[in-house]
């Protein structure tokens, strides 16, 4: 809501060696067997004590929250009108290399997108097995043999957790294939800026996002046009309520579609 991007935060607090870089990555949450057991712990400890662990206590109200904050950006996009609609869902465990789904954001994601009426095509690396398991079969739940499969037939992207598989797509694949072109992005893998340019509107954490033109691309300008992209289709981008020089520095460039920030 401030225009802040949180990954040049990060960059700020991270450059204090005190703290570091390591750890401070924005996202939907933390889940697995180990890191909410040891908060809950803590807090009934703190409690049993007579003390009252109000830090313990936000920081797990805060990650419950956050798991729910892709819901809430979903819903945003559409309207609150998701009903019948289908999404490509990558990354089920709690955290790359790993197929442990206790605690997992995207239990919360599928189960929120269930009971609002829509389907899930979602596909992990590691955590197929382990989904099915829990789950069993549902007809509003579609477990793909590859991220690729995932997308067929999808209204939109959903990413829940940051397989390097998932970290460098075919962005012009995304956008022909999903039926609208919008990535809602739960591990800030993806560059707003980038994936504009491919013609998608990306949904990060903290990070402001850039809403494609419903109203298509701008005008030709092919005097313009350096050399290396005759033969392509190009056009301005046009930033609203951007930097002056930003402004300035992104008209010189020439992408496929027309972007403007997205309201929060």
């Amino acid at each position: 809501k401030l225009g802040a991007d949180i990954e040049q935060v990060r960059r700020g607090i991270g450059s204090d060696p005190r703290i570091g870089y390591h750890f401070i990555y924005p996202g939907i949450g933390y889940g697995g067997s180990c890191f909410p057991k040891d908060v809950q712990a803590l807090i009934r400890m703190a409690e049993g004590l007579g003390f009252d662990p109000v830090v313990m206590r936000a920081v797990e109200d805060r990650n419950n929250r956050q798991k729910s904050f892709l819901i809430e950006r979903i819903l945003g996009h559409f309207d609150g009108e998701i009903a019948g609609m289908t999404f490509a869902l990558w990354g089920l465990a709690f955290k790359p290399n790993t197929d442990d789904m206790r605690e997992a954001p995207a239990r919360v994601l599928m189960e929120t997108l269930w009971e609002a009426g829509a389907k899930v095509q979602a596909y992990d690396p590691e955590a197929m097995e382990e989904c099915a398991r829990i789950y069993g079969v549902r007809d509003d739940l579609t477990l793909c043999t590859g991220a690729q499969d995932a997308l067929a037939g999808a209204d939109a992207l959903i990413v829940a957790t940051e397989w390097k598989v998932f970290q460098s797509p075919d962005f012009d694949l995304l956008r022909r294939t999903l039926k609208h072109p919008v990535i809602f992005d739960g591990r800030n893998i993806y560059d707003p800026a980038i994936v504009s340019r491919h013609g998608l509107t990306s949904y990060g954490v903290g990070r402001r996002s850039l809403k494609i033109r419903s109203s298509g691309v701008s005008r030709l300008q092919t005097k313009k046009i350096p050399e290396k992209a005759v033969g392509r289709f190009f056009c301005q981008v046009q930033i609203e309520k951007a930097r002056p020089r930003r402004n300035r520095r992104l008209k010189k460039q020439y992408f496929y579609l027309a972007a403007r920030p997205a309201k929060n």
